[in-house]
């Protein structure tokens, strides 16, 4: 017979967190405001995340993203380079930027107990895909 998984509660999730080093903060001002929002961050990636529903301890505010001037970046593929994007800032994202940012985010899933799909456990995945097109050609 299947055992059932207990789900730790939002809290035990942030305990569990800091105790694998996570730096676990209160999330600043943004466009995703939720109550009882917390920044985590570790290899200079970082994500937020809130109490989820029922059945899930947390739920991602914000996608895992490199950690740049204080925003959590988005990472954008444009076919030939990838680069790391906030409101302000747009820089190529080094190959050290994309394994910290993959790392990050597979010990965030784990400790979460969040779903891991096949293509995002082989590689970093983007949030958008930008390639290089001829203006008016879709």
């Amino acid at each position: 017979m299947a055992k059932t998984k207990a789900v730790p509660s939002f809290d035990e999730v942030l305990a569990k967190l800091g105790n694998e080093k996570f730096d676990v903060a209160a999330a600043g001002e943004g466009s995703n405001r939720v109550a009882g929002a917390y920044r985590v961050s570790k290899y200079g990636a970082a994500a937020e995340i809130a109490p989820g529903a029922k059945g899930s301890p947390a739920r991602l505010l914000t996608k895992p993203g490199w950690l740049l001037g204080g925003e959590i970046a988005q990472l954008v593929d444009r076919g030939y380079q990838k680069f790391v994007k906030t409101s302000r800032l747009e820089i190529p994202a080094t190959a050290d930027m994309l394994r910290a940012l993959h790392k990050f985010e597979a010990e965030l899933n784990e400790a979460v107990g969040a779903l891991t799909l096949y293509n995002e456990a082989m590689g970093t995945t983007s949030d958008s895909y930008l390639y290089d097109r001829v203006a008016g050609r879709e």
